[in-house]
């Protein structure tokens, strides 16, 4: 840190609040401890303030990673063999039920046909998903066709 009687800048006591809460994750603070180093680090008002709090701790060095030692990052499980995710029409027909139930529970409560509102929830949420799952079909096939036309 800068010199002790330097004043601190907000970014600095949020600094040393990360550091605190990492520490504790680690075991080495007490909750009760670190609430009250915590209190400290916020109204610290200069670098030798916020460096008391974290003199008995070591330093917090960060492991490094090799790009090669991270696990790969695996296909979504819920996305089907032509591209679109089958969870997105489950969702879309569970709400369309939804408020087509609301829609006709107030008509039948006012004992008459309401503005037919749920056209404007499941009709564009619908052609979006008829979009998708097309483009998706129609990339499977063209992608089909292009590996043929490189053998």
């Amino acid at each position: 840190m800068p010199e002790p009687h330097l004043r601190a800048a907000d970014a600095d006591r949020a600094a040393v609040a990360t550091v605190l809460g990492e520490h504790m994750s680690a075991g080495r603070l007490t909750m009760d401890e670190y609430d009250e180093r915590l209190a400290r680090a916020y109204t610290a008002k200069t670098y030798g303030e916020l460096e008391q709090l974290t003199a008995d701790l070591p330093a917090v060095v960060p492991t490094p990673r090799h790009p090669s030692a991270q696990p790969a990052v695996p296909a979504p499980a819920n996305v089907s063999a032509h591209g679109h995710d089958p969870q997105s029409w489950r969702s879309w027909l569970t709400t369309s039920l939804i408020v087509l139930t609301i829609w006709a529970a107030t008509s039948l409560a006012s004992w008459e046909w309401h503005y037919f509102w749920p056209i404007w929830v499941i009709g564009p949420w619908a052609a979006v998903l008829l979009a998708q799952t097309v483009a998706g079909d129609r990339d499977k096939h063209d992608g089909t066709r292009e590996r043929r036309r490189l053998r």
